[in-house]
């Protein structure tokens, strides 16, 4: 696997996710992208969450900031998403298109989205990804309810296999306390999911 040396999150939220990749992977460049300067407040006030030489936080809109971005990151995290607030400006081809010109040659983008049962706009949300990415894998999160889409720039052939088997080893080679392996659920290229209806959203 190759190594992973910049990565940019969307939403902060209260720090977890940032703080994780801070902890597991010490070399990697971090940028995190949240519109709510509260956010940021509640999350170094009663989160722990710290900023140093490598992790940043940019408080603007997550769509400015890939837009006039010139780094190229190897994985962007879109984690700005609930079940009532999707802001629409970050679900559009347009938008899309702008993460993947800000991805490295072979970066992927990941989004954590809500499933079909909170969420009327998943199909037109899945339409948008298949159109703007080459390939598309989903990963089923059971509990709430969401699901994980992986967004590839070329045609990649994943097993389900292959998956828990990489899985098993970076959480050995990182020292995770947890195998990641047993949590992966539903795997499955987005071409397997049944589209309901739906179009492509647009600006």
């Amino acid at each position: 696997m190759r190594s992973l040396s910049r990565i940019l999150i969307v939403g902060l939220g209260g720090g977890t996710l940032p703080g994780f990749f801070r902890s597991r992977f010490p070399d990697m460049e971090i940028d995190v992208v949240e519109l709510d300067p509260d956010v940021v407040d509640v999350a170094r006030t009663y989160c722990g969450f710290r900023e140093d030489e490598r992790m940043h936080v940019h408080v603007e809109d997550g769509r400015d900031f890939i837009e006039r971005c010139s780094n190229r990151y190897d994985v962007i995290i879109l984690d700005g998403f609930d079940a009532e607030t999707i802001p629409r400006h970050l679900l559009t081809l347009e938008f899309l298109q702008a993460v993947r010109n800000a991805l490295s040659l072979e970066g992927i983008a990941v989004a954590n989205v809500w499933g079909r049962a909170s969420n009327r706009i998943y199909d037109h949300m899945l339409l948008t990804y298949r159109d703007a990415f080459d390939e598309i894998y989903i990963f089923d999160v059971p509990d709430p309810g969401s699901k994980i889409f992986v967004a590839l720039q070329g045609k990649q052939a994943m097993s389900r296999q292959g998956v828990i088997k990489r899985a098993a080893d970076v959480s050995r080679e990182r020292g995770f306390r947890r195998d990641f392996s047993g949590a992966i659920a539903g795997f499955r290229n987005s071409d397997e999911e049944t589209i309901r209806g739906g179009e492509v959203l647009r600006d």
